[in-house]
């Protein structure tokens, strides 16, 4: 149960904490799964939130990682990341009992609609990360959910199981074609939304793609929210390293995000 002193605004007010590594293990070529011990902030989570993460010190980490959550519950956060850079590749030398500063939770996540709804979940490569606590919200309020799940090779679609295993209809789509429907992921979201039968698109995965998506949604008339990932350097909106353009001015992904409504960011300006 979150105490109230942690809220904020309806939201849960973010805390530095200390993060315990209790595994940490690749589960493809260079993606990994860390699982991290740290109750308050785990259990203070929402379905779209990220956190901070401060992976080591010296003068190629002075800034934190923000990394999706995976999934969490009262005890632990799961962290799937791919190996890009100096922070992930540092990451993965974590070992169980390792520990590590966290601020969490972050930003402002996605809307769940308090009636069951039919929803579409669009998800490119990693992008799946901030879906998977979604997909098992609106399951359990009722909701009727379909994936629509893109990424270059079937090695490359994480965590499929888990979304058929709370319900999930998971339509695959690969770039070589060795997991279901060779080709784009907006192939099958286009068809989805096609047949007139979705509520509410949430997406998460490349730019160009979620900018797509939103398009698609739009032209059915159906209601989208985007994850949007950027550079954050403080991750409590002072720095403004993280600004988004939308129609109501400069927002910053990190606390007036990462999630927005499709409608109101203005695409290519970023």
């Amino acid at each position: 149960m979150m105490c109230e002193q942690h809220r904020l605004d309806g939201r849960a007010r973010p805390m530095l904490r200390e993060a315990v590594v209790t595994s940490n293990e690749a589960v493809s070529a260079d993606v990994w799964l860390a699982t991290f011990e740290s109750p308050e902030v785990a259990s203070a989570i929402a379905p779209g939130q990220f956190v901070h993460l401060k992976i080591a010190t010296g003068r190629d980490f002075i800034l934190r990682r923000p990394l999706s959550v995976y999934s969490a519950d009262e005890e632990r956060i799961e962290i799937i990341y791919q190996l890009v850079g100096r922070g992930t590749r540092e990451l993965s030398l974590a070992e169980p009992g390792d520990r590590m500063d966290i601020i969490g939770p972050l930003g402002t996540g996605w809307e769940i609609p308090e009636a069951p709804v039919r929803a579409l979940l669009v998800a490119g490569g990693l992008g799946v990360a901030p879906l998977r606590m979604l997909a098992e919200a609106l399951t359990r309020a009722g909701s009727t959910v379909a994936l629509a799940y893109g990424a270059p090779t079937a090695e490359r679609l994480t965590g499929v199981e888990f979304f058929s295993e709370v319900g999930c209809q998971v339509m695959s789509c690969t770039d070589d074609g060795s997991a279901g429907t060779q080709g784009l992921v907006t192939l099958a979201s286009g068809d989805l939304l096609g047949e007139g039968e979705v509520d509410i698109v949430y997406t998460c995965g490349p730019e160009v793609m979620q900018r797509a998506v939103a398009a698609q949604a739009r032209d059915a008339g159906v209601r989208c929210q985007v994850s949007l990932e950027r550079l954050m350097a403080c991750g409590i909106g002072a720095c403004l390293s993280c600004v988004v353009p939308t129609t109501a001015g400069q927002r910053r992904a990190c606390v007036d995000g990462p999630v927005f409504n499709a409608e109101d960011v203005i695409w290519g300006e970023s």
